[in-house]
């Protein structure tokens, strides 16, 4: 059963649940479709503070060798120097340094995403889904968030241009998750 309960008995430290949490991407692909992929292995901690939100915090680390678009040659393409050269760049992080209320449920995060040795400021804007305790005694919040980002921004810029004009993969990455965390102590 999902409660909404008052916030200031969510303050705590919470640990993503990596088995019920996504985080995913979607590129526009050839400019006529999308193409989505997540990551299967990453950490991720959250301070939560219900009396003053503008406390909480958030830390991601990623594995990038984790990449699932469910092509393996295109995972492979992705891996590589083209992109995300994961041999010498092994994770991308994100850090907060800013959370704000925006009223209801809405939230916004503003932090650091690093990519490829970059680092960049990143804005998430997350729904908050509500908090529940699981059949296994575990207190949960879950989060709902999404940005955008230009690639390029990061350094990944490899691309193909099209007979017909345009390119093979959009400089607008959409970024999604959906994040279910377990409260500690």
């Amino acid at each position: 059963m999902t409660t909404t309960p008052d916030l200031a008995t969510l303050t705590g430290e919470y640990t993503i649940d990596p088995a019920h949490t996504t985080i995913g991407f979607t590129a526009r692909h050839a400019m006529v479709t999308n193409v989505k992929g997540k990551f299967l292995d990453f950490s991720g901690t959250l301070h939560l503070d219900g009396d003053d939100p503008s406390r909480s915090t958030a830390s991601l680390d990623v594995t990038m060798d984790s990449i699932d678009t469910g092509s393996p040659d295109r995972d492979g393409h992705l891996k590589s120097s083209d992109f995300f050269k994961t041999d010498e760049f092994p994770k991308m992080t994100f850090r907060s340094t800013r959370a704000e209320s925006l009223g209801g449920d809405d939230y916004r995060i503003t932090g650091d995403l690093t990519i490829l040795g970059t680092t960049k400021p990143l804005t998430i804007d997350l729904e908050f889904n509500g908090a529940a305790k699981d059949p296994f005694g575990n207190e949960r919040v879950g989060f709902e968030g999404k940005a955008d980002i230009k690639r390029s921004e990061w350094g990944l810029t490899w691309n193909a241009a099209l007979e017909t004009g345009g390119v093979l993969v959009s400089d607008k990455i959409k970024l999604n998750f959906d994040i279910s965390a377990i409260k500690q102590g």
